[in-house]
C-alpha cells in the first residue's frame, strides 16, 4: 500500500515519543483471558442471571475505531473472534496515563483490562483501568478500510482486506472447517492419510504442464508435483488398503477464475473398489461437508439453489455430449473428422492435438456450464484417461467419471489401470504425443511402472479440487476468493 512520507513519518515520530517515556511498543506478551466474544458472551451470560460476573477481563486487538471527547475516549478493538468497544476515561486512568492515548493510531495493537458495562446505546463496553501498545502500526489502514473493495489491493495484500471484510474472513474459516469435514469422513471409514514427496522426477498423474526446479545437490532437474496419484498408488501396492491425502499440486497453466497455479487436492485411493463405489463415496461426502460446514444440503451458487442430496444424476460423456452439443463423438473415429464437425460448431480445435483433446474441449464448451445441479458425467474414450481401466463390454471406453456441480468440474476418478502391460503402452502413446508437440501429455514414470508390475488390487482413486468445493459452498465465483494468498500477475513496475 501506498502511504505519503508525511503519514509514515508521523508514526515514527510517535514510535519514538512511546520510546522516549521508557514504553516499549513491541513488547513480547500481554496476558489476555478473554477474546472480544468470550469477554462479550460472559458479560451477557451474568446480565440473564445464567452465570457469574467475570470480574476484570484482559482483552487485545487492533485498534479500529477511536472516538476522543475530551476526558473520554471510545475505541473499537478488533480481534480473530469480532470487535469490542472499550472506554478511556482521565479521571479513571489519570491524566499523564490518559495523554498517552495521542500516540495511538487505526491499526495499533494495544491490550485494555478493565471491568465490563453496557453504555446508555446499550453496548457491552470495558472500562478501561490499565492499557498497553503492543504493535505500533506505522503504516495507516487503506482509505475506507471498512468496506475495501478494490479487487486489486483485496489480493495483492490479502492481509488488508481480512482486517476490512468479514466475509474473506469467513470464508477462509469456512475452508479450515470443509478441510477437517472431509478428514473426519475419511478417517470414519478407515482411510489412512499419508504424505506424498513434492519434488517428483517424472511429472506425471495428470495432463498438465508442470514447474522444473534444480536440486543442485544431486545436480538434477526435478517437478513440482502436478497431481498425488502415483504415490498414493504405490501405496495401494505396498498393502494400504485405504489411503488419502489432502496437500498442495502445482501446474504451469493459465491463470483464470477457475484456475491457480498452485491448488489443494484430495485424492483417495481405495482398494478392492471400483469407479461406481467412489461415485457414491463422493455424493455422500459433499453431503457431509456440507451438512458439517453449512448445516444444509442446498447451497446457492452464482444465482442457482444447488440440491446435494444424494443420488446425484448419473449420465454417460456421450450422451451429455449428444444433449448438449448435439454430436455422438462415436461417428468420429479420428482427430480430423471430429475437428470438423466441431468447427461446424464454432469451435476451433487443432486436430494434432488428439481425438481426446478435442472431446474434452466439447465438454468444457457445451456440457460444463449446464450442468448446474450435481451430475456424474462417466465412460470416458480410453485416450483421454491413460491412467483408468477399460470398460470390459467396450475397450474403447474407460471407468471414469467426473463430477460436475454449479458449472464446473470438481471431481475426476476412475477405477484404476492396474495391468502393469497396457500402463506401459499408454505411457508410450503419450510420449508419443508429447514429442509431437503436446506439453500436457503424461510422462514416463518407469519407477511406478516396476511398481505396478509387483502387482496392483483392483482400486478405486479419486481426485477432488477443495478449492472448488469451498467456491460452491461459499458462494463464490473465483478461485482467488478461496486462496488465502492466490498468484497474481506482476505489476507493470515488477
Amino acid at each position: 500500500m501506498e502511504v505519503s512520507d508525511e503519514l509514515y513519518q508521523a508514526r515514527l515520530l510517535k514510535l519514538e515519543r512511546l520510546r522516549a517515556r521508557g514504553i516499549d511498543p513491541y513488547p513480547p506478551r500481554w496476558r489476555r483471558t478473554h477474546t472480544t466474544l468470550e469477554a462479550r458472551t460472559a458479560f451477557e451470560v451474568a446480565e440473564r442471571g445464567q452465570g457469574p460476573a467475570p470480574g476484570e477481563v484482559r482483552v487485545a486487538g487492533r485498534l479500529v475505531g477511536l472516538r476522543v471527547m475530551g476526558r473520554l475516549t471510545f475505541a473499537h478493538i478488533q480481534d480473530g473472534a469480532g470487535r469490542l468497544q472499550v472506554a478511556f476515561r482521565q479521571d479513571v486512568l489519570g491524566a499523564e496515563r490518559y495523554e498517552l492515548l495521542r500516540e495511538l493510531d487505526l491499526g495499533d495493537f494495544v491490550g485494555a483490562a478493565g471491568t465490563l458495562f453496557r453504555t446508555r446505546t446499550g453496548e457491552v463496553t470495558v472500562e478501561v483501568h490499565d492499557f498497553a501498545v503492543l504493535a505500533k502500526a506505522l503504516r495507516p489502514l487503506p482509505e475506507k478500510w471498512h468496506g475495501l473493495t478494490d479487487v486489486e489491493k483485496r489480493y495483492r495484500q490479502r492481509y488488508l482486506d481480512l482486517i476490512a471484510n468479514e466475509r474473506s474472513r469467513r470464508v477462509l474459516r469456512t475452508r479450515s472447517r470443509v478441510i477437517a469435514a472431509i478428514r473426519e469422513f475419511l478417517d470414519s471409514r478407515g482411510f489412512v492419510e499419508l504424505e506424498t514427496p513434492v519434488l517428483q522426477t517424472s511429472a506425471t498423474g495428470a495432463a498438465a504442464r508442470p514447474f522444473v526446479t534444480r536440486y543442485e545437490a544431486l545436480d538434477q532437474n526435478v517437478f513440482l508435483r502436478i497431481s498425488l496419484e502415483l504415490y498414493l498408488k504405490r501405496l495401494i501396492i505396498g498393502n494400504f488398503d485405504k489411503v488419502y491425502e489432502i496437500g498442495r499440486v502445482f501446474r504451469n497453466e493459465g491463470l483464470s477464475t477457475k484456475h491457480n497455479p498452485e491448488f489443494t487436492m484430495l485424492e483417495s485411493y481405495e482398494a478392492y473398489a471400483d469407479y461406481n463405489d467412489v461415485m457414491r463415496m463422493v455424493e455422500e461426502l459433499v453431503a457431509h461437508v456440507a451438512r458439517s460446514v453449512l448445516g444444509t444440503l442446498t447451497v446457492t451458487f452464482a444465482g442457482h439453489e444447488v440440491d446435494l442430496t444424494p443420488p446425484w444424476r448419473r449420465v454417460t460423456l456421450r450422451d451429455a455430449i449428444k444433449e448438449f452439443a448435439g454430436l455422438h463423438f462415436e461417428d468420429y473415429p479420428d482427430a480430423e473428422s471430429l475437428a470438423a464437425r466441431a468447427a461446424d460448431l464454432g469451435l476451433r480445435v487443432d486436430p494434432a492435438r488428439g481425438r481426446g483433446k478435442i472431446i474434452d474441449r466439447l465438454l468444457q464448451e457445451f456440457v460444463e456450464p449446464n450442468l448446474i445441479q450435481p451430475t456424474f458425467v462417466l465412460d470416458y474414450p480410453v485416450e483421454m484417461s491413460p491412467l483408468a481401466k477399460r470398460k470390459p463390454d467396450n475397450p474403447r471406453l474407460v471407468e471414469r467419471f467426473e463430477g460436475f456441480i454449479g458449472g464446473m468440474e470438481v471431481a475426476n476418478a476412475y477405477t484404476e489401470l492396474n495391468d502393469p502391460v497396457d500402463q506401459r503402452e499408454r505411457f508410450l502413446e503419450q510420449r508419443r504425443r508429447f514429442l509431437a508437440g503436446d506439453e500436457e501429455a503424461e510422462q514416463v514414470d518407469e519407477d511406478f511402472l516396476v511398481a505396478l508390475e509387483h502387482g496392483m488390487p483392483p482400486t478405486g482413486g479419486l481426485g477432488m479440487g477443495i478449492d472448488r468445493l469451498v467456491m460452491l459452498l461459499t458462494d463464490n465465483q473465483s478461485i482467488r476468493e478461496v486462496i488465502p494468498f492466490p498468484h497474481l500477475r506482476p505489476l507493470p513496475s515488477e
